[in-house]
């Protein structure tokens, strides 16, 4: 046996986006206070989750790889091209600041019936469809810039992969203290009692609002 399991697709996509769903939801990413509150460095808890989850991916991929259960050749890397990541990325961050959410956590808020999930992946969805549709237009920006052929971080330099993952670690270790003592100083982070009682308030508010236009 070999991975990625790849005779199962179709089921072990589902259980692990329904797994990834559950530690999100449990995470608290359901609500949008959880992302707009990282960028007010208030709140470090998708920094926490989401690095853990690099950390651990990265030294699981390793043992596979060095125990013969996984051929690095069945893992697609792709070429970077800077102009688009970069573009891109500030895109995307000023989507997940404005709207509260990812494209993860939108799918976690619509299962928890969020409203504001839904209007979150239509905006997703539309741009997602220009994006397609000016492919054409946008496709020599797209290519511009770029990087070197698909490589990993350990064959790009030529440093071991260990070492690689060893300085990831450290870098998680320094983030996470910081990212406490900035929880400490600006009011820590989003209990689960704050959220839930900021939910209710806001379906309070919604009731009233009907009440009000209907009467």
């Amino acid at each position: 046996m070999s991975l990625p399991l790849y005779d199962d697709g179709i089921a072990s996509g589902l259980l692990c986006g329904l797994l990834f769903g559950y530690v999100l939801e449990n995470a608290g990413f359901a609500s949008p206070r959880k992302l707009t509150a990282q960028f007010r460095l208030s709140d470090w808890s998708v920094f926490k989750v989401m690095f853990t989850a690099i950390i651990v991916a990265a030294i699981g991929l390793y043992g596979a790889t060095e125990a013969g259960l996984l051929q690095t050749s069945g893992i697609f890397i792709p070429t970077t091209f800077f102009w688009a990541t970069l573009t891109g990325g500030a895109l995307v961050g000023a989507g997940m600041a404005i709207g509260g959410y990812c494209p993860g956590t939108s799918m976690v808020g619509l299962a928890t019936g969020r409203l504001d999930a839904v209007v979150f992946m239509i905006g997703m969805v539309l741009g997602t469809g220009f994006f397609a549709g000016a492919f054409d237009q946008l496709k020599d920006f797209y290519l511009a810039a770029e990087g070197p052929p698909a490589q990993t971080l350990s064959g790009l330099t030529g440093i071991p992969t260990w070492t690689v993952l060893a300085a990831l670690l450290l870098i998680a270790i320094a983030g996470f203290a910081l990212g406490a003592r900035l929880e400490r100083a600006l009011g820590g982070p989003l209990t689960a009692e704050e959220l839930n009682a900021n939910n209710a308030k806001a379906e309070v508010e919604e009731i009233e609002i009907v009440t009000i236009r209907t009467s």
